[in-house]
């Protein structure tokens, strides 16, 4: 049986001096829970001590370090505390969790990061592995921090974020890696486009590494790009206003479920 609902008080957090590690546990004792931080390395004796008196073990790793930490906490993990994580992925992540932990698995997405701006909707994505009522403890903690939890399914979650993350990307890089190596379209740069330069930097000087990797994890990531490329179709079909037409759907109000 997981902690009931209402009932996390005292958290291990693995990867807490990482930037998402420290904001949740900024909130969390702002909220008046107990929070234990761990990070490399992780020593048998302080995990032991940590893991026992923990209502949740929180792993804020990335997804390549996620086996290794596991080997090392799995057989500190007690029965009852719930394990979660909350990388970008959800079914890889969950499976290892699954495997390493024999009680409640929840796994979790904060899609927001870790310097959000003051008007970013603070949605969780809430996802479950083991033990149904552990996913209402954990919707529970989030709202604990002024987050906003939402349930949906590991598969929903990573055929979502392909589209939204991973095609992001690939289509990113690849714009501008087609664009690059010209310098006579240096004097032709426009205000929009170098607008686009300054969104994409961190992305791609900065977090590329992590962004490729998360592609890799996602199993529906060339789903997304197979997708993509029956829109590059139509556009050298010449098929442009149908196109526009199609993409004016984000500004119709279907989305949200609002009439056009």
């Amino acid at each position: 049986m997981s902690v009931p609902a209402n009932q996390i008080h005292t958290v291990t957090l693995i990867g807490a001096q990482g930037g998402m590690g420290r904001l949740l546990a900024a909130r969390m004792r702002d909220s008046g829970l107990r929070v234990s931080g761990c990070d490399r390395p992780l020593l048998p004796e302080q995990i032991e001590a940590n893991l026992n008196r923990s209502d949740l073990v929180l792993l804020a790793v990335p997804i390549e370090a996620m086996p290794e930490v596991l080997d090392t906490i799995g057989p500190c993990l007690p029965p009852r505390a719930i394990l979660a994580d909350i990388c970008s992925v959800k079914e890889q992540p969950l499976r290892l969790m699954l495997d390493a932990h024999a009680g409640p698995v929840v796994g979790t997405h904060p899609l927001f990061g870790p310097r959000p701006e003051p008007e970013t909707a603070l949605k969780v994505a809430v996802v479950p592995g083991r033990d149904e009522p552990a996913c209402g403890t954990v919707h529970d903690f989030f709202r604990t921090l002024r987050l906003a939890p939402f349930a949906t399914t590991a598969r929903i979650h990573d055929q979502a974020m392909a589209r939204i993350q991973g095609l992001n990307f690939v289509t990113t890089i690849s714009y501008l890696a087609a664009a690059a190596q010209d310098q006579e379209i240096m004097d032709f740069i426009t205000p929009s486009f170098q607008r686009r330069l300054q969104a994409a930097q961190k992305m791609l000087t900065q977090d590329g590494s992590l962004f490729q990797t998360l592609f890799e994890a996602n199993p529906y990531s060339q789903d997304a790009v197979r997708h993509f490329r029956r829109f590059l179709n139509l556009a050298a079909a010449g098929e442009l206003d149908l196109l526009q037409d199609m993409a004016a759907w984000w500004w119709s109000g279907a989305q949200s479920g609002g009439e056009p």
